[in-house]
């Protein structure tokens, strides 16, 4: 940092306009430090969601809400909650979501499960376009009454981030729970939907059982600690800043001071140049 010397041709900042600046320099040093001090908290926060939802993934599986709870299924309490479920596959109402995987562009197979609180859709995994078609994976369809486990999910209202679901034309761009059962005509859907845990893994050289289960990803952007130390430098700059100005009128102030002839130390220093 350079020790330049003030303009001593220039006579310092008169009071109003330094208050002025002190205070802007107050207000902006007192927003950095709130806002870097939210972003701590914002980051406990997620810290915790992270080690909650760690807990309810890894947690031995329970009873899925019954139908007299599913009003009060919400994010912060249910989803990915290790829940199990038992009923009666659906299969001709399934219907196709379109997702990108770690095993390519394709479709989430979403099918209705029949079980005693009423109807709850099923994420049963993902298949490849080519396998699009039931007649396709026919031989992964559980006939009669079926158990399985999974990871309750929240619905995905809507759509995806530039192309909103179609139920006319059959075109899901997210898991839409209340459109997908509306579309089918299923008057009893739960509220949340169930990604299937993955299948028992296949002996080796065998052929993949379409859909595939256990693709849900789980990761929550945490930059909660970057964004505070952003902040908080922001405050330290205008610290560093309203110091140097400070030091620069402090050195204004002294060289302007009148001598004994009646002239400004600087002036006459600067006459004399």
């Amino acid at each position: 940092m350079s020790d330049t010397p003030p303009d001593l041709t220039r006579g310092p900042r008169s009071t109003p306009a330094l208050a002025l600046l002190a205070l802007a320099g107050v207000l902006l040093f007192a927003l950095f430090v709130a806002l870097g001090t939210w972003q701590l908290e914002r980051r406990a926060w997620k810290l915790a969601l992270i080690e909650r939802v760690e807990a309810r993934v890894h947690a031995p599986p329970e009873d899925a809400p019954p139908q007299a709870q599913w009003p009060r299924v919400n994010a912060a309490d249910h989803e990915y909650r290790h829940v199990r479920l038992e009923g009666v596959f659906l299969h001709e109402r399934e219907a196709l979501v379109q997702a990108s995987t770690r095993l390519g562009p394709g479709y989430w197979v979403l099918t209705p499960l029949r079980t005693a609180h009423g109807v709850v859709l099923v994420n049963r995994g993902f298949v490849p376009h080519e396998r699009r078609e039931r007649a396709t994976r026919s031989g992964n369809e559980p006939a009669g009454v079926v158990r399985l486990t999974g990871l309750l999910r929240i619905s995905e209202p809507g759509g995806g981030f530039l192309r909103r679901n179609d139920p006319a034309a059959d075109r899901w761009f997210s898991r839409d729970v209340q459109a997908i059962a509306a579309a089918r005509g299923l008057a009893d859907a739960a509220p949340f939907f169930v990604d299937e845990d993955a299948a028992a893994p296949q002996p080796p050289g065998a052929e993949p059982r379409w859909p595939v289960g256990g693709l849900t990803v789980i990761a929550f952007h945490n930059s909660h600690l970057v964004y505070a130390l952003t902040w908080f430098g922001l405050a330290l700059g205008v610290a560093v800043g309203a110091w140097l100005l400070g030091r620069a009128e402090h050195r204004l102030r002294r060289a302007h001071v009148p001598d004994r002839t009646g002239a400004a130390h600087g002036a006459h220093d600067a006459a004399a140049d």
